[in-house]
């Protein structure tokens, strides 16, 4: 008896675990743009804006100069557009070529829950593939919706990196949902795309681990790419693996611990409910999501005092998850590296206190070496504290206490910071933020012409005019 009833039990797991699949794919066949709510259709704008603008804000940088160099090993008439460049490459190379500068300066988009997210590091695939398959703006607001849908709902769903693997492995299923959408796949064909990228291509934790390489910008665009070329060869007609989600030696038991702990999300996806979307941050400052509300709270408090050479001490009070991803490692006291120092709270806060600001020169090395920044970071201790760690993910909540030379202490606490859901940007902020980014390379005729080129690319049919237009 108590064999058939294992035998029974386990039967109607494997039946519950198909069905998530079935549900996905069904929920990524239904979607249409008709649908869509102008809030979604508006945010999906500001998010495309606000990734072209931090991609050309990191044109110079290493890795950014280092992809686009692939690229040109790559090229390919009538492809889609290398960002700031008139170089056309295929939609694989574009996808992490593009994605790798967006993320770059870790200045897009986040999503925080059981896993967090940067979901804006789709958009470079999305657009990539249907430029080079001349598709619409609409098209491509559809699949970036979808794609946003998918992976949000996931990070509420189970977490990834507690049993090891990076965030990145969720962008990827969400970019091969989008890239499905943009093909108009059949049922089979969507779950052939998601299965060819979810089987062969997880990503490991130890990209954000230590010391961080130029490998951290360039996971995301790495899964994307992946999930582009997966979306490729199956319009091709190509096959992928059965049960990649539930099965065996599939996502949920290898990557999830073998289960799922909030199922219903995922099982109550309703085509005609797109918006997730509408719960993701657009960052106001180019460091990791974690450390926005500290720098919000520095800023506030330098209001109390003009030279920080008069800080004697600064006690920093975080949430777990904050102290776990941007404090705990010995790396983060003393980065070397941009990619270590935007990771890194009490570097973050160190140089917002010293600077009454916070820019993506702030983690140039000169920045990174400089006397009094150093000074006020070994300055500075960290607590994590039980009641701010209640208060995420709904908050971000960060507080700084500053003590002067002379005595006086001063404490600013912030828990949503400017961008989040609950304090969110303007468009008029988006495109500030934007303009920011890009006034040392385009004239303010040209940023305006950008912007407005996006802010209605939903009735865009050549995407390729738009794109070309941002080469510098």
């Amino acid at each position: 008896m108590i064999i058939i009833i294992t035998i029974y039990i386990n039967y109607l797991e494997g039946y519950v675990m198909e069905k998530f699949e079935r549900v996905i794919v069904n929920y990524i066949q239904s979607t249409k743009f008709e649908e869509l709510s102008l809030e979604v259709i508006n945010s999906t704008q500001d998010r495309i804006l606000d990734s072209i603008g931090v991609a050309i804000a990191a044109f110079n940088d290493d890795a950014p100069i280092a992809v686009r160099k692939y690229a040109l090993t790559k090229q390919k008439l009538n492809g889609s557009t290398i960002w700031g460049t008139d170089i056309m490459a295929d939609s694989e190379t574009a996808a992490f070529a593009n994605g790798t500068s967006v993320r770059y300066l870790d200045y897009n988009d986040t999503y925080l829950s059981l896993e967090p997210l940067h979901p804006s590091d789709m958009i470079p695939g999305l657009v990539a593939l249907a430029e080079e398959n001349s598709l619409s703006g609409k098209e491509l607001i559809q699949a970036i919706a979808t794609g946003y849908e998918l992976a949000v709902n996931l990070c509420d769903v189970a977490s990834l990196r507690s049993y090891g693997w990076d965030h990145v492995s969720y962008t990827g299923l969400g970019a091969a949902a989008g890239a499905s959408k943009l093909f108009n796949f059949s049922d089979e064909q969507i779950r052939s795309t998601l299965a060819i990228y979810a089987v062969p291509h997880a990503s490991m934790r130890q990209t954000r681990v230590g010391e961080l390489s130029m490998w951290k910008g360039a996971a995301a665009a790495n899964a994307v790419r992946n999930a582009i070329f997966a979306a490729n060869v199956v319009k091709s007609g190509f096959s992928g693996p059965y049960d990649f989600f539930n099965g065996e030696m599939g996502y949920v038991n290898q990557l999830l611990g073998g289960k799922l702990i909030n199922p219903d999300i995922l099982l109550n996806m309703k085509s005609d409910d797109t918006k997730r979307i509408l719960d993701t941050y657009i960052k106001k400052w180019p460091v990791e999501y974690h450390a926005q509300s500290a720098i919000d709270a520095c800023i506030e408090l330098r209001k109390n005092f003009e030279d920080p050479n008069l800080i004697k001490s600064v006690v920093i009070e975080t949430f777990k998850v904050a102290y776990e991803i941007i404090a705990k490692d010995p790396e983060k006291w003393d980065p070397k590296t941009r990619e270590t120092a935007d990771h890194s709270l009490p570097y973050t806060v160190a140089a917002a206190l010293v600077d009454n600001n916070i820019t993506q020169n702030s983690f140039d090395q000169e920045k990174i070496q400089d006397k009094l920044i150093k000074k006020v970071l070994g300055l500075t201790s960290l607590n994590e504290n039980d009641d701010l760690s209640k208060g995420y993910p709904d908050g971000i909540p960060n507080r700084i206490t500053v003590t002067l030379n002379n005595g006086n202490e001063y404490v600013s606490e912030v828990k949503y910071p400017r961008g989040h859901v609950n304090n969110q940007m303007s468009r008029s902020e988006i495109k500030a933020k934007f303009s920011e980014n890009v006034k040392n390379v385009y004239s303010a005729e040209k940023i305006e012409a950008i912007s407005d080129n996006i802010f209605d690319i939903d009735n865009c049919n050549d995407l390729n005019s738009i794109f070309s237009d941002i080469k510098i």
